[in-house]
């Protein structure tokens, strides 16, 4: 099938129309590209189909970097020009507000970038397979089925770039062991300080504690080791327990003024950078002041909450997982800053808690509840502003809160994610 690419969808194929006007979905494909294809699946109202031939190769298609671009499922854009990546990121946005929210009059702002579009993350996440009696460790296919053993990652900071291919090491050398059983192993490398930090994943059980700190703090020069224990079935992330296996135990990093310490389970943004500006965005949108009741609904560390607990006379930070609660209790500590900590699930810990002034809000990726949402409208703040990483369900929950009286005023996407076609925005709602 011959194909002009026209643009590229979220979720990082490239668009084109078939004879028949259907959209088709090209993996691989380039915004300008003319290329031949071969039909992987028909969806009735679309095609899915994948690259066989570029016959025409368009000038927004670049050489991929990595040696192991379209093997592994990390990336999905480095084929495609910078420019090029991050207009789509835009478009992709304005396109779920205009579907799915339904709204309009809004400035949208062009996407705000991060310093660099490689060697950005500071988390990287590998999966571990046994295959006999060896262990494998790699990133998984874009299908998600199967296993690719990787050396190095361009996405990585250049001290560490190479440092799955010495994580795969450990792994093979633990496979000596019976007792070492490792789903996950997550490395973390701090932009702004010098920790470095391997967690390991697996369910419970005997384990090689000093086997395995020795060897990863060599191979990659961890400062500290964990072992995060699993209950529940597998491939959920429920944990029981983390062991220190060596070191302090959390991975410390800074944003701005402030430093953060992140425990294993806890989440905390990927790129350093690109999150020091979510934090300037987060305030510029709020204009916290002194006599201001400001909510942090899904505060997790304290990323947004410390910095509004300098500013607004009174912070309450709302987090339901445990792990998050602990680090920001300590953040806030360390930071010498107070702030009302209420922990539990957003709508039900939002029930008896007043009005406030002002709220920012960074939900999952499935978006607020509606009755996390119904809440949030009924303590009236003046300002709403919604970080959120996924343009549909922040389509969604924009046209829920313009039907309770909320105008949305601009939103700028902020690229936290180069290479592939996630992006983040940040919202700002206005009460009518």
């Amino acid at each position: 099938m011959l194909l002009a690419v026209k643009s590229l969808a979220y979720g990082g194929d490239g668009v084109a129309r078939a004879d028949d006007g259907r959209a088709v979905f090209v993996r691989g494909g380039c915004p300008g590209d003319t290329v031949e294809a071969e039909v992987l699946a028909d969806k009735g109202r679309f095609l899915k189909a994948s690259v066989s031939e570029i016959v025409d190769a368009s000038a927004q298609r670049v050489k991929a970097p990595c040696p192991y671009f379209g093997e592994c499922g990390g990336c999905q854009w480095q084929h495609v020009a910078y420019s090029a990546q991050v207009a789509a990121k835009r478009q992709s946005l304005a396109d779920a507000l205009a579907r799915i929210g339904h709204v309009s009059d809004y400035v949208l702002d062009e996407v705000v970038m991060g310093a660099e579009p490689y060697g950005y993350r500071n988390k990287a996440e590998f999966t571990v397979s046994r295959v006999g009696g060896s262990m494998r460790l790699g990133y998984l296919t874009p299908g998600g089925h199967d296993l690719v053993s990787i050396s190095q990652c361009l996405l990585l900071p250049s001290s560490h770039r190479k440092a799955p291919g010495s994580l795969a090491g450990v792994v093979r050398y633990l496979s000596s062991d019976s007792t070492a059983d490792v789903t996950r192993v997550a490395l973390r490398v701090a932009h702004r300080r010098t920790d470095v930090e391997v967690d390991l994943w697996g369910p419970p059980g005997g384990f090689p504690r000093q086997m395995a700190a020795k060897a990863f703090t060599s191979a990659v020069g961890a400062t500290t080791v964990t072992r995060a224990l699993l209950k529940g079935r597998p491939g959920e992330r429920k944990v029981s327990r983390v062991e220190v296996l060596s070191g302090r135990g959390v991975w410390r990093e800074r944003l701005g003024r402030y430093e953060y310490s992140v425990s294993a389970p806890s989440f905390f943004q990927v790129n350093t950078t690109a999150a020091e500006l979510l934090v300037t965005l987060v305030l510029e949108g709020l204009e916290p002041q002194r006599s201001d009741r400001v909510l942090d609904l899904y505060a997790g560390v304290g990323t947004f909450t410390l910095p509004l607990a300098a500013e607004a006379g009174e912070t309450v930070a709302v987090e339901a997982e445990g792990s998050a609660i602990r680090d920001l209790r300590r953040n806030l500590e360390h930071a010498r800053l107070r702030a009302v900590i209420v922990p539990g699930d957003a709508a039900r810990a939002l029930e008896g808690l007043g009005r406030f002034d002002a709220a920012v809000v960074d939900p999952p990726r499935s978006g607020m509840r509606a009755s996390a949402l119904h809440h949030l409208v009924a303590a009236c703040p003046l300002r709403i502003v919604y970080v959120s990483c996924d343009p549909a369900t922040l389509a969604r929950d924009a046209g829920l809160l313009r039907d309770a009286g909320y105008s949305l005023a601009r939103v700028t996407p902020v690229d936290l994610f180069p290479q592939t076609y996630h992006v983040e925005a940040v919202a700002l709602f206005v009460r009518s």
